[in-house]
């Protein structure tokens, strides 16, 4: 990957940005004048298209999506949920012009890819947006490869429809060989209206739970345990907000009853190219019977490690080989994380064969240490260089308590009634003691939950996945493909917490909800290096992305850390990244769970231009 070779100041980019979004649209393509576009609600087909070349269009229309006999309006690109793969090659220029026939505002990130600023596709950070009837013009030539995606950062678009895949093809040999591929493209569907969603979020954020705690339930809790959980008006089934039944899930737009078919041939190496493009969904990846070799993750190439099952974050990217040897069927199963539906597709050998799928497994627990009260990680497996110092603590979220008999301590008894503020649980640790915080933290009622002991989990496979009988992928077997010889340290460090109030679903970054207007940005001096430490303090795994740049994961590998664009931090827990800021112009920083988001958990990354820029 090359730096970016801006000659401008960012006054100078952002002053073209109005006329370009201004622009007239060219006249609508075929597919839009019969069915769906401005003003039409026509049928939005699934699956998606191929587009390649010099000049790419993509028409931003909206119509009617079907999927296991559930209807609802979509936004979909030139027609398909997901909009078409992008297919590009590294070094060779192309145009993306993106045409927005909805009657609102949209946008188009180009999630992963290194360009420009005001080019990213952020509105409101990096530029004002695509108006209705407008078009906006990207020059891109790409300066990287890999499985990326693009999506839209207007509103709440994303969640009915707008995405698609992107690849970009290496500009000499590709250091893996395969001999087919097939594009994994996980999403969900839902009729409900997203605002529906958000405002039923606001006014409860349990609305969409079905897996919730009572005294006559199948849960291996303890009476202890539910005392405690009952006290802390909490549910240890607390996974994700929403899930099935309201979403149905999808693999490149098809649902499980469309029973959707990938071939291949015995003997074949076949690339799976994983890609989360879902609103808010983490999904557990396995083919029963084939193991999976992971080459590449968030577009970078890693040195191949093969595991059984993986737990791909909303926005991840997961690049795997399979050798199926013998002709059938093999299940692609994609059981969310809470464990309340799958996404399925088969890859078969010849037409018609189906495979037959799992069967969708107890939902998982939350624990004592997604609380933040810290403990041992099982899942280190090797060397801690470079590790955090907090990381060699033992991780008891790993382990099944209630079937080894370990009762959480109830809560002690209380000063005030049912005040939250002085409940004091776990060996006199009080999960809202905000003065663990540091005085960077916005202390109010956007923040209900501090964690006491967080601890580095990037040896942890993700909630559930931890006494699993076979392989699982954790952060720490990521290595990267290349080694960096010429690693710098750290210029300075810094740490962000993430916040929240789960009961008021607020979210933000140091208890400071963004707001486009009068935030003060993270600010970064042009080619820092900066080793950056995110604290979860809420109960919840966030997956959080930086546009603009690659991050090193700080996770043993030393001169092989791993270069990601979004990395999950687990419940009451950190993770840590080193960035080198040479990428000028203001990014997003933001949880990709596309609620958050929009309650606000999202920040701007202010990187200066060089000096003696124009």
């Amino acid at each position: 990957m090359q730096k970016s070779k801006m000659k401008y100041s960012r006054r100078t980019m952002i002053g073209s940005l109005a006329a370009l979004s201004g622009a007239v649209t060219l006249p609508l393509p075929a597919w839009a004048t019969g069915s769906m576009g401005k003003g039409h609600g026509g049928a939005v087909r699934k699956g998606m298209d191929q587009l390649s070349g010099a000049k790419i269009d993509l028409h931003i229309g909206e119509g009617r999506f079907v999927t296991g006999g559930r209807s609802g309006h979509a936004i979909a690109v030139n027609g398909t949920i997901p909009g078409p793969l992008i297919r590009l090659k590294e070094g060779e220029p192309t145009l993306l012009s993106v045409h927005n026939m909805l009657d609102e505002d949209s946008s188009v990130h180009w999630h992963g890819l290194l360009l420009p600023f005001q080019f990213d596709g952020v509105p409101g950070v990096s530029f004002p947006g695509i108006k209705s009837g407008a078009r906006f013009d990207v020059p891109l030539t790409p300066r990287q490869s890999g499985t990326y995606w693009w999506h839209s950062h207007s509103g709440l678009q994303e969640q009915v429809g707008h995405y698609g895949p992107l690849i970009i093809d290496p500009a000499g040999a590709d250091p893996v060989q395969y001999d087919r591929e097939h594009i994994i493209l996980l999403s969900e569907f839902t009729p409900m209206h997203p605002h529906s969603i958000m405002k039923k979020l606001k006014v409860a954020e349990g609305y969409f739970s079905r897996q919730k705690t009572s005294a006559s339930d199948d849960y291996p809790l303890s009476t202890e345990e539910r005392l405690m959980w009952g006290r802390m008006r909490m549910m240890p089934t607390d996974i994700a907000d929403v899930s099935a039944p309201t979403y149905s899930y999808l693999i490149n737009g098809h649902g499980p009853e469309d029973g959707l078919e990938l071939p291949f041939t015995p003997g074949e190496r076949v690339r799976l190219r994983i890609i989360n493009g879902s609103a808010m969904s983490f999904f557990n990846i396995r083919l029963p019977g084939l193991p999976m070799t992971v080459v590449q993750a968030d577009g970078q190439n890693v040195q191949p490690v093969e595991v059984d099952e993986l737990q791909i974050g909303v926005a991840e990217t997961y690049d795997v080989i399979v050798t199926p040897t013998e002709a059938g069927a093999f299940a692609i199963a994609a059981e969310s994380m809470d464990r309340s539906g799958m996404a399925q597709a088969s890859l078969s050998s010849q037409p018609g064969r189906k495979a037959a799928f799992p069967a969708l497994r107890d939902p998982p627990l939350l624990s004592m240490v997604d609380m933040g009260h810290g403990g041992m990680d099982h899942g280190s497996h090797g060397a801690k260089a470079d590790v955090p110092a907090d990381s060699a603590t033992m991780d008891h979220g790993q382990m099944d308590h209630a079937a080894m008999g370990h009762a959480m301590p109830a809560p002690a008894a209380t000063t005030g009634g049912d005040d939250m503020a002085a409940m004091d649980i776990s060996g006199g640790m009080n999960m809202r003691d905000t003065s663990l915080l540091p005085a960077s933290v916005k202390v109010g009622p956007g923040i209900d939950m501090v964690a006491m002991n967080p601890q580095d989990r990037t040896g942890y496979p993700g909630l559930g996945l931890d006494n699993v009988p076979h392989r699982v992928l954790n952060y720490r077997m990521l290595k990267s493909f290349k080694m960096d010889h010429h690693k710098r340290a750290p210029d300075r460090e810094m740490e962000l917490h993430l916040t929240g109030n789960m009961e008021r679903y607020m979210w933000s970054f140091d208890g400071k909800k963004f707001s486009a207007v009068g935030d003060d940005p993270i600010r970064f001096g042009y080619d820092e290096r900066v080793r950056v430490k995110l604290v979860n303090d809420t109960m919840m795994a966030h997956p959080i992305h930086l546009h603009g740049m690659f991050f090193e994961l700080v996770n043993g590998q030393g001169h092989h850390q791993p270069k990601k664009h979004t990395v999950i931090v687990q419940p009451g827990s950190s993770a840590t990244f080193d960035v080198t800021t040479d990428e000028p112009g203001d990014w997003a920083f933001h949880c990709h769970l596309l609620y958050h988001m929009h309650a606000g958990m999202m920040q701007t990354v202010s990187v200066a231009f060089p000096e003696g820029a124009a």
